[in-house]
C-alpha cells in the first residue's frame, strides 16, 4: 500500500484557471481533497460555498458520488461550475447571429 496519493484539484473560471497539487493519504474521498486544496484561497472574490457545493468530476467524468469516491494516485479532480446557459440555446443564439 501506498504511503500517499498524488493528485491535482482543478478548477476554472473563464478568464483563470488553478491546479492545486496534493499528496494525500490512501482513502482520501474527492470531495475531501477539495477541502484541502484551500481553493477559497485562489480565489478569494467567490463564497466557500462555491467549492464546498460544486459538481466533481475525475478527467471530465462526472462523480455522483463524490464523498465516497476514493482517490487513485494520478487522479485530477475537476470543480463543474454551473451552466449560465442551456447548450442548445446556445448554439441556436449563435446560428440566429449568423443569418
Amino acid at each position: 500500500m501506498a504511503d500517499a496519493v498524488r493528485v491535482e484539484v482543478a478548477f476554472a473560471l473563464p478568464q483563470r484557471q488553478v491546479i492545486v497539487p496534493l499528496s494525500l493519504p490512501p482513502g482520501t474521498s474527492a470531495r475531501e481533497a477539495v477541502r484541502r486544496a484551500h481553493l477559497e484561497r485562489h480565489f478569494p472574490d467567490l463564497p466557500a460555498e462555491t467549492f464546498a457545493e460544486s459538481e466533481l468530476g475525475i478527467f471530465g467524468k462526472r462523480l455522483d458520488a463524490p464523498e465516497q469516491y476514493t482517490l487513485a494516485d494520478g487522479d485530477r479532480v475537476e470543480l463543474y461550475r454551473p451552466l449560465r446557459i442551456d447548450p442548445k440555446q446556445a448554439r441556436r443564439l449563435r446560428a440566429a447571429r449568423k443569418r
